[in-house]
């Protein structure tokens, strides 16, 4: 079957590259407009756009799907879409256009953590095994019938960039396995059961790191926001980033948001008489660096807020 792919941010470029190297024709990728990026704000392909193009694939760019842009799928003559993090809800005249319908790999098991950001939610709520879902789209936010899912485990300490890496990889693995299916129509669609629960994606304010809260809650806090937006608080009134941290078990005499040096590890006091250790900090205009490294110049008297 010819296959258009939508998708926008790096996670879907990877799909796209292990949907091509495993042989399946992707005659078309439909991606979001070229954005600014960085502090210079440099207008700039999606990474799916740009791996489209080192591919030598068609590329249709649209933050909103219009009847001229209909009209450009149409001309692909695809039999199948599959999306990965595309950022558009398609309506219907978009859905209808492709033959046999859109699929979506989906970063949670539906319905549970419909929206943008499943797997930062997930380790923001402590989740111990979270997992993959392909469905088939309809007009609704990740509402479709389930074609396939896989229930993942997930590992101590392990980020929302690294649990992302992971569940990309056997999402590929699980669209190399259902695709046949799809092409030859032996497959079949299940309605989504449970209660559903949204992930929107996470605000600044949300990844603001309160040391009054206990630490498995702000190790799951770091975990989640990192990469996105990534966890942080204030040291001598200024943006602090805690990129990683580890649980701390023994003794400790830090208050609330003091830091002290114990056994070589930098440890900062949380509630509930509960610490946790700093591994890699980012200081306002530093780039990241070891905690301990930051600790010998910090002034260990000031709190972190």
């Amino acid at each position: 079957m010819r296959i258009l792919f939508a998708g926008t941010p790096e996670t879907a470029a990877t799909v796209l590259r292990g949907l091509v190297a495993s042989g399946h024709e992707v005659v078309g990728v439909l991606t979001r407009e070229d954005a600014p990026v960085g502090r210079k704000k440099v207008l700039t392909e999606s990474a799916v756009a740009q791996t489209a193009n080192e591919l030598g694939i068609q590329v249709i760019k649209a933050n909103k799907i219009t009847s001229e842009i209909i009209s450009v799928i149409d001309s692909l003559k695809a039999d199948l879409g599959v999306i990965v993090a595309y950022g558009v809800i398609l309506k219907k005249g978009a859905l209808e256009i492709i033959p046999n319908g859109w699929f979506n790999l989906h970063y949670s098991l539906l319905p549970k953590y419909r929206g943008a950001a499943p797997v930062q939610r997930a380790l923001e709520n402590g989740d111990i095994e979270t997992g993959i879902t392909i469905f088939k789209l309809d007009e609704g936010m990740d509402t479709g019938d389930v074609l396939a899912t896989l229930p993942v485990i997930v590992q101590t300490n392990e980020t929302a960039g690294d649990l992302l890496t992971r569940l990309n990889q056997l999402g590929v693995s699980l669209l190399n396995q259902e695709l046949p299916n799809i092409y030859n129509g032996t497959f079949q669609l299940e309605q989504q059961t449970g209660v559903p629960t949204i992930a929107p994606k996470p605000t600044r304010d949300e990844a603001r790191i309160r040391f009054s809260n206990n630490a498995e809650q702000i190790l799951n806090q770091v975990r989640a926001f990192n990469p996105e937006p990534m966890a942080w608080c204030s040291y001598k009134g200024e943006p602090f980033r805690v990129l990683l941290a580890r649980e701390h078990v023994g003794i400790h005499s830090t208050g609330i948001g003091e830091l002290s040096l114990v056994d070589g590890k930098v440890v900062v006091g949380c509630g509930q008489a509960s610490a946790i250790e700093l591994v890699e900090v980012q200081p306002s205009s530093k780039k990241p660096m070891a905690a301990v490294d930051w600790y010998r110049g910090a002034d260990h008297k000031e709190r972190l807020n």
